[in-house]
């Protein structure tokens, strides 16, 4: 089980990922992909990290944007899991 990180832990992780808003109990970051089937594409590798960490953001797909948040729903706030998975994705961003 992932521990809760207090605001001290998160404002140090969100340095990390700087493209990413802080939301709530949540980090969230909207990207714009060439195309719609680009951007279907990214949400297909979005589910494979997700799978591999067991961990699943909230997705929005809105033509060619992609909005991801993450929050670990079972602590109620962010664990080191969203920020990694964060800079995963931003990895293999369009």
């Amino acid at each position: 089980m992932r521990t809760r990180l207090e605001a001290g832990e998160i404002a140090d992780r969100c340095a990390s990922v700087p493209e990413w808003a802080l939301d709530g109990d949540a980090i969230v970051r909207t990207y714009e992909c060439p195309s719609f089937a680009d951007a279907i594409a990214f949400v297909v590798r979005i589910g494979y990290f997700a799978e591999a960490k067991d961990h699943h953001p909230d997705l929005d797909i809105r033509w060619r944007k992609v909005r991801v948040l993450f929050t670990t729903h079972d602590v109620g706030g962010l664990t080191d899991w969203d920020f990694e998975l964060a800079a995963a994705i931003d990895g293999v961003a369009p």
